[in-house]
């Protein structure tokens, strides 16, 4: 059996050769964590390289993923499907190793990070997930959900304002199976931190709640391991502060800024060999060495010996066993399309006025029970965006078998939680702010996108129709932001049937997320045949029309269809004719065949007006430079409501007018 420092030598070397080969990447975190990594992995973590979704596995995050081939020699060399060809291909395109972790990417990567504070924020997500999961699930003498989560973090992990939400998040709810390891080097991009980040961060966290475990030597075994055994016992988060040595090995660059983000050089990688008697060629791992490394035949034991105690939890509590493995496979119950559909079709008939919040409102109490996996929150705005519904128990440290997490103030902290919540599995997340306050949460958002994960991100008070709180709170360009991310279906609905379409729509989507888009004020309830509620959920739909071919086409989302409806009301006593096409989503308008694109939108048809009290430009690729947008191009005004869309221009005479022009040009 070789030493521990020796196993740790192949994640270095590994390392060294991969960034060398791709002349790009960051070796000095791999090499410097190379020993922490080393006992967690061989002693610790509980996983199964030949099935790498074992449902109970502990969950390993590198929060600092540009030091990515740390991970990558680690699937590797514990025997999961990853190759040394894979290695050897690190940061080369449609690679299974590309320079930050991606999720989907490399079997074993749990989270897409690389912007730093975030796989953090994952990784609480995760942690929230095992408890809130074991709350639900648990019995007496059965305790099928049971596992850590553990995160690699630096100091750039640490500057992020994320950690600061997160951590104090975590401290609340008493996450106690999450351990993270602070990569304590002192070094980053600039040079050493000292200059820049000065504060008391072990003080930060007992400040959190949190067991800190001050001073360990990150290259000494028997203290990690020591500090491990520690953090495992406690009933709060526990913070490893390791002390180490960024490029350990290096002779010429250890503990320097050189060693961080660049190639160490052949000569360099030379001399690193020698001084870590590593007597193999590029990319070369001795047979014993990876016989020693190999986590295949403990991984199939813990899998199984898992696999024993489902069994016997699913002959006590069989309803109980048979919801655990729904929820952990992503199916909704085979019940809730058909149910949905048939409460969209009774708010149809009830043909309600009311504010598109409070309409989600509404469907979230007709939704919520027949999905005991949605798990809901909001940035301590629960009251303004009304996402508490009858049924929601909100989570706490003493209990967390509810279903409604108090995030705070933290709109990033909470987006990027409930990223790691919906990677974990079993639960669907949603989360709420203001959608201003969307900018907050804005990178959070798009690593969902990203990475494809049902997280629902619901975002109230839409427009200058939120009125008196002013432009700091009126959003203009966030709407068009939000659009314009790839793989994000962004909702906005124009009443309380297309709200309710628009949640149906977003919980049955299992390949991305959605942003539900509401409004403060009343909207009007728009009259529509059963064909046209079958169509909304294709994004774009006919909501009014005329005799024969449109001369005139108007395009509204939101509290603007109303409007758009009555200008086409006005137009058509003018001996117009005229067409009005609700687009609640573009995104999944654009993503319709071209036949019925052009059935909504024929091009033969150019005169065309878009409404919406947003960025106006976001709107010309559907009306064309010859067309009209009744939109924003400023900020907002602090006033009410009613007198802010007739300052913009957001009336029945400015769209008649603007129509009319447009029509005689």
């Amino acid at each position: 059996m070789t030493s521990r420092r020796y196993r740790a030598n192949a994640i270095r070397a590994l390392s060294m050769d991969a960034v060398q080969k791709a002349n790009s990447g960051h070796p000095g975190a791999p090499m410097g964590m190379a020993d922490i990594a080393e006992v967690l992995w061989r002693d610790y973590l509980k996983h199964n390289p030949s099935n790498p979704k074992f449902a109970d596995r502990d969950r390993f995050v590198l929060s600092n993923g540009h030091g990515s081939m740390l991970i990558y020699s680690l699937l590797h060399l514990t025997g999961y499907d990853l190759s040394i060809d894979d290695l050897k291909n690190f940061r080369q395109l449609h690679s299974r190793t590309p320079g930050h972790p991606e999720f989907g990417y490399t079997p074993g990567v749990e989270t897409t990070t690389g912007p730093l504070g975030q796989g953090f924020a994952n990784a609480v997500g995760f942690a929230l997930a095992e408890k809130i999961m074991a709350a639900q699930f648990n019995q007496d003498g059965h305790a099928i959900v049971d596992h850590n989560t553990y995160v690699f973090m630096g100091d750039g992990c640490m500057m992020e304002g994320i950690s600061h939400e997160v951590a104090s998040l975590a401290g609340t709810l008493g996450l106690n199976k999450l351990i993270a390891f602070y990569d304590d080097n002192g070094i980053s991009i600039d040079g050493e931190v000292h200059g820049w980040f000065t504060d008391d961060t072990p003080a930060r966290f007992e400040a959190y709640g949190w067991q800190v475990i001050r001073k360990v030597d990150g290259h000494d075994a028997d203290e990690i391991k020591m500090a491990i055994e520690t953090a495992r016992k406690s009933d709060k988060p526990t913070l490893i502060c390791c002390k180490t040595i960024i490029g350990f090995g290096s002779p010429g660059k250890a503990g320097k800024e050189s060693s961080h983000g660049a190639p160490l050089g052949d000569d360099e990688i030379i001399l690193s060999r020698k001084g870590l008697n590593w007597d193999y060629g590029d990319f070369e791992v001795p047979q014993y060495i990876y016989d020693e490394w190999s986590a295949k035949e403990a991984g199939a034991q813990a899998e199984a010996e898992w696999n024993q105690r489902f069994d016997a939890y699913a002959q006590a509590f069989p309803e109980l066993a048979a919801e655990f493995k729904r929820r952990t496979s992503g199916e909704l119950p085979a019940d809730f399309a058909a149910k949905a559909q048939a409460y969209v079709e009774e708010v149809a008939a009830k043909g309600e006025t009311i504010a598109s919040r409070k309409a989600s409102q509404n469907t979230l109490n007709a939704f919520g029970p027949l999905l005991p996996e949605l798990l809901g929150g909001s940035a301590d705005l629960a009251g303004s965006n009304l996402t508490l519904w009858k049924g929601c128990k909100g989570v706490e440290a003493g209990d967390a078998s509810g279903n409604y997490v108090y995030y705070g103030v933290r709109e990033f902290g909470m987006t990027a939680i409930m990223n790691g919540l919906a990677l974990h599995g079993g639960l669907v997340p949603y989360g709420a702010t203001f959608l201003m306050f969307m900018e907050y949460a804005r990178n959070a958002v798009r690593m969902s996108a990203l990475m494809k994960q049902r997280a629902i991100h619901v975002y109230t008070h839409d427009s200058i129709g939120l009125g008196e709180d002013g432009p700091t709170h009126q959003p203009i360009e966030q709407l068009a932001s939000l659009r314009t991310t790839p793989n994000l279906n962004t909702w906005r609905p124009a009443d309380a049937v297309e709200s309710a379409v628009c949640w149906k729509e977003a919980l049955l989507r299992n390949d991305g997320p959605s942003a539900l888009i509401f409004s403060r004020q009343n909207l009007q309830h728009q009259e529509r045949s059963p064909e046209q509620i079958a169509q909304i959920s294709r994004g774009g739909y006919v909501l009014r029309d005329c005799k024969g071919e449109p001369e005139l086409i108007l395009i509204a989302t939101g509290s603007e269809v109303g409007l758009a409806t009555d200008a086409a009301a006005k137009l058509t006593e003018q001996g117009r004719k005229v067409r009005v096409v609700s687009m609640p989503s573009t995104n999944v308008f654009d993503a319709q065949d071209a036949a019925y694109r052009q059935s909504v939108l024929p091009v033969e048809v150019s005169a065309r007006i878009a409404i919406e009290a947003a960025h106006a430009d976001f709107w010309y690729k559907y009306v064309g430079l010859e067309g009209r947008i009744i939109g924003m191009t400023t900020y907002g005004e602090s006033a009410p409501a009613g007198e802010l869309f007739k300052e913009f221009g957001f009336t029945v005479d400015n769209v008649v007018e603007t129509a009319q022009e447009l029509l005689e040009d």
